[in-house]
């Protein structure tokens, strides 16, 4: 696992790298444990803009849960081992900046429900996604049944973990599970770009956005758009929308004061 920072106009962009191509990036106990390290400092640093999910190889974003490992397991060992993944996918779903997954190669079981975590999925042509669980006797336990059902429907995603099927890139895309995808080994430059462009917004209006996404899905309409008015009135209430109508009116670049020191906590 590895982190790479780049710069933003007011910020930074994180990068999560994946780093295990020689076990096409699975997830071991070791690498979860590291994931949710990473995922719970991220979240408490306010420099950090965005974040972008990759990996290194060529085969694979991530080929799900690492089935050597388990192998050798007790049962007793895999019951322990669940929390660990409940906490590393927990601290992914917690991150309050916007999240983009750049995915090439397999996205399998846990590597799809990685993708899946994320706000926007980016992919190239060579991406494989597929939810296999019930082939080796489990269920998808990382989100994918609650994520992939909100992402795709709940039929599509039925039939996926239901027959455990894998899908190309174009289907994925064609059903929505990718959002947008482009030629071989383009997905990463693609993901960083849109995240330069969401570090140039103002960081508290994206972050109430992000909460009125995630916590109105599922509601009904009238409740959906209560959460919406509370993440409105988050960000009118805030400094970075009297910085950004100042700008527009002067024709000039805003200086969010949210990305020098002034943050809030919400």
């Amino acid at each position: 696992m590895r982190i790479a920072r780049h710069a933003a106009a007011a910020g930074e962009i994180a990068q999560v790298v994946l780093d295990r191509p020689e076990a096409m990036n699975a997830l071991d106990t070791a690498t979860l444990a590291e994931l949710d390290e990473h995922f719970t400092e991220l979240a408490g640093d306010r420099s950090v803009l965005a974040v972008v999910l990759t990996s290194a190889g060529e085969r694979a974003f991530c080929a799900g849960a690492d089935l050597k490992e388990r192998a050798a397991m007790t049962d007793a060992q895999i019951m322990a081992q669940r929390p660990v993944f409940r906490s590393a996918f927990g601290s992914l779903l917690a991150l309050p900046q916007p999240v983009i997954a750049a995915v090439h190669g397999f996205a399998l079981g846990g590597g799809c429900e990685l993708a899946l975590s994320c706000d926007v999925i980016v992919a190239d042509s060579t991406a494989v996604f597929g939810l296999p669980e019930t082939s080796v006797g489990l269920v998808p336990g990382c989100g994918g049944t609650q994520l992939a059902a909100r992402r795709i429907g709940p039929g599509r995603a039925a039939e996926l973990i239901f027959t455990g099927r894998r899908i190309d890139a174009p289907l994925a895309h064609a059903i929505g599970l990718v959002d947008l995808l482009f030629m071989v080994g383009e997905a990463a430059d693609h993901a960083l770009e849109i995240a330069g462009q969401i570090a140039a917004n103002s960081p508290v209006a994206v972050r109430a956005a992000k909460r009125a996404l995630r916590n109105g899905a599922g509601l009904s309409l009238a409740a959906a758009l209560d959460v919406e008015d509370a993440a409105w009135r988050t960000a009118a209430g805030s400094a970075d929308r009297q910085e950004g109508i100042a700008a527009f009116a002067q024709k000039r670049q805003p200086a969010w004061p949210s990305a020098t020191g002034g943050l809030d906590s919400t």
